[in-house]
């Protein structure tokens, strides 16, 4: 129980850094972001592939942030003028055309098949594998955390706020709305690269199909649970939908009476209706 609580944590941290991320482009921007799950799946495959080509751990880290956020500046740059269900749209369908990328293309990353064998950063002496990711990713997170909250408190941050609130009021003093909003989906986008290369050092193997839109969806259930543009409140978010993905696994050891098939159904089931729940209390209660 106690390996399977560090898991639940570690998937937490990893998702956090995706929270985060949209935390910056939609909760302080408003940028209406369905494909975070893009920038997540190009850091993942950027850190493995590099990582198995022998560069060192770190230098895959900083590439698979750098090659996520060049991403994110030109998803930006190609879609200046849309905003909200638009924007949601052209987002959404960009973090398919990547995963059919790596799906289809497979003289880039396998194909169907994935990469396996992914390295795993150093253990800490005295801690095993698991505890060792686990600190070696909350301190990473903690780091993102401090920017963030940094951020939001220098000119950059109370910009991108006037942008969500008004970003033609923000246009009519001559502030450049276009180059505010390119960063912020860079450094969004940059944060969940970040998660992805530890997503994938963590399984050691990844394939097309972990990174579909639901998991887009969740780290948007997570920032939804948190106050708009909170990073603690992003991370709140992201434990309690990390501990219903994965707590949720537990049903089969109380559910005899029905087959695989139909308890994955249920999981989901329980899952969304969950989800559905806190969403519409959290909101209520922020209109209160």
């Amino acid at each position: 129980m106690a390996a399977y609580l560090v898991a639940i944590l570690i998937f937490a941290a990893i998702y956090g850094f995706v929270a985060l991320g949209l935390n910056i482009q939609w909760g302080l921007t408003g940028l209406i972001n369905l494909g975070q799950v893009a920038f997540f799946a190009i850091g993942a495959y950027t850190f493995a592939l590099l990582a198995q080509a022998g560069v060192p751990l770190i230098a895959a880290l900083a590439a698979a942030a750098l090659l996520s956020s060049g991403f994110g500046w030109a998803v930006a740059l190609f879609s200046p003028r849309l905003r909200e269900d638009y924007l949601a749209i052209v987002t959404l369908g960009f973090s398919e055309f990547i995963r059919l990328i790596f799906l289809n293309e497979k003289w880039l990353a396998g194909g169907p098949d994935g990469v396996a064998g992914i390295p795993r950063p150093l253990t800490i002496p005295g801690l095993d594998t698991e505890l060792s990711f686990l600190v070696i990713s909350a301190i990473l997170l903690t780091m993102a955390f401090w920017f963030t909250v940094r951020l939001t408190r220098f000119p950059i941050g109370r910009t991108l706020r006037a942008i969500r609130e008004d970003e033609r009021v923000v246009a009519s003093v001559g502030k450049p709305t276009l180059a505010y909003k390119s960063q912020a989906f860079m450094l969004g986008a940059a944060l969940a690269g970040i998660g992805g290369a530890l997503f994938a050092s963590y399984l050691t193997y990844i394939s097309p199909d972990m990174f579909g839109p639901n998991v887009s969806i969740y780290v948007l259930a997570a920032v939804l649970l948190g106050a708009q543009g909170s990073a603690s409140g992003t991370l709140v978010g992201t434990a309690i939908v990390a501990a219903l993905l994965e707590g949720t696994r537990l049903l089969k050891d109380y559910i005899i009476i029905v087959d695989g098939v139909q308890l994955a159904a249920l999981r989901l089931m329980t899952l969304g209706v969950a989800l559905m729940v806190i969403v519409v209390v959290r909101y209520r209660s922020s209109k209160t």
